[in-house]
C-alpha cells in the first residue's frame, strides 16, 4: 500500500512539472581582443648579490630609465614577479605614472603569466613585464614569438622587448634602454 501510494505521488509531482522547452542555440561571437596584447618585456634592473636582493645604484639609475623610455606608452597594467628587484624595477613607472601593478610566479614556462593576464581581463591592453634572466625568452614563446635572441646572461639588463601579441602569434621588436 505504502508503494501504491509513493507512486502516486511522484506521478503527481512529475505532472505539476513544466513541460521544457527546446533550447535555442545562440552563436557565440569571438572577442577580438582575447589573446591579443602589446607587451613590453624587461629583465629587472641590477640587483644587488644575494636571493631576493635590492637594486643597486645602477639598477635604480636603470629603473627610471625605464619610466623615462615608457611613460607616455600608455601602459595599462605593470605585471611582476613577487622578488623586490622586480617591484623595484616597476617602482618609477607604477607610482610616477599611476599604474596598477599585477605580481605574477616566476616560471620557465610563462604559464603563471597568460594564467594572470588572462584572469585579470588584460587581452588588449599595454602592459609592461618585468621578468628575470632565465624567464623572458620562455615568456615569449609562451605569447606565440620567436625570441630574437639566444639567452639574456646575467649581465644583460638594457633589453627592451616590444611583442605585438595576435590571436596567431606576433611580432617582436628589440631595443635598449639605460646604461649598456
Amino acid at each position: 500500500m505504502k508503494a501504491a501510494k509513493l507512486v502516486a505521488m511522484v506521478g503527481l509531482l512529475a505532472a505539476c512539472q513544466p513541460k521544457q522547452t527546446p533550447k535555442t542555440l545562440i552563436p557565440v561571437t569571438e572577442d577580438s581582443t582575447f589573446l591579443t596584447a602589446t607587451v613590453f618585456l624587461v629583465r629587472h634592473a641590477e640587483k644587488h648579490p644575494g636571493v631576493d636582493s635590492t637594486l643597486t645604484a645602477a639598477g635604480h639609475q636603470r629603473a627610471g630609465d625605464l619610466y623615462r623610455r615608457l611613460h607616455d606608452s600608455a601602459i595599462a597594467k605593470i605585471y611582476c614577479t613577487p622578488y623586490i628587484r622586480s617591484g623595484q624595477t616597476a617602482d618609477s613607472l607604477r607610482l610616477l605614472a599611476h599604474i596598477d601593478t599585477v605580481i605574477y610566479q616566476a616560471d620557465t614556462t610563462g604559464e603563471s603569466l597568460i594564467y594572470e593576464i588572462s584572469r585579470r581581463n588584460d587581452w588588449g591592453k599595454r602592459i609592461l613585464v618585468i621578468g628575470h634572466s632565465n624567464t623572458l625568452i620562455p615568456m615569449m614563446e609562451a605569447l606565440g614569438v620567436k625570441p630574437p635572441v639566444d639567452s639574456i646572461g646575467d649581465r644583460q639588463f638594457s633589453y627592451l622587448f616590444r611583442i605585438e601579441k595576435r590571436r596567431d602569434g606576433g611580432t617582436v621588436k628589440v631595443s635598449h634602454y639605460g646604461l649598456q
